[in-house]
């Protein structure tokens, strides 16, 4: 997997969100923004992840920053999964892959035994200019939020 470089402009995007509506990764520029891949709606550690996001969503905001998660699922399914979970922040649909594959995250993957291409859990984090200024590829599930939010604090 190769991951955008640090330093440079964050590859563009344009994407359906839950609701069906377009969303651009420019259309977020003086913001700080946290993209985070994620396998796969309501499963439990994307369900674990996404809620402590939607936890500490005003703690985000305070911070100018918006959070776009991302993920192969339809439209309708991450529907559901925000409805369901009372999520707060904006999930993307990448069907075919094709944002996954220009952020270096979609690959083998390895569960029970068995090999298949997937999305990594990694999260890349973009200054309000549009550059990428992190990437973290040892996501928690249980402590993302917490460590995207010290990230900023220090850094951003």
């Amino acid at each position: 997997m190769k991951f955008p470089e640090i330093g440079k402009k964050a590859p563009a995007f344009t994407l359906l969100n839950q609701n069906e509506e377009k969303v651009s990764l420019a259309d977020f520029l003086g913001k700080k923004v946290v993209i985070y891949f994620y396998p796969k709606a309501s499963t439990p550690g994307c369900t674990v992840q996404a809620c402590g996001i939607r936890d500490t969503q005003a703690e985000l905001e305070a911070l100018n920053t918006v959070v776009l998660g991302i993920s192969p699922d339809a439209p309708v399914r991450l529907k559901n999964f925000t409805t369901k979970k009372e999520l707060n922040f904006t999930l993307l649909s990448d069907v075919d892959h094709a944002v996954a594959d220009k952020y270096g995250v979609w690959g083998p993957k390895k569960f029970m035994g068995r090999v298949f291409d997937g999305i990594h859990r990694i999260t890349f984090i973009v200054d309000a200019k549009g550059k990428l200024r992190h990437i973290m590829e040892k996501v928690k599930t249980k402590t993302h939020h917490d460590d995207v939010i010290a990230y900023i604090k220090e850094h951003l």
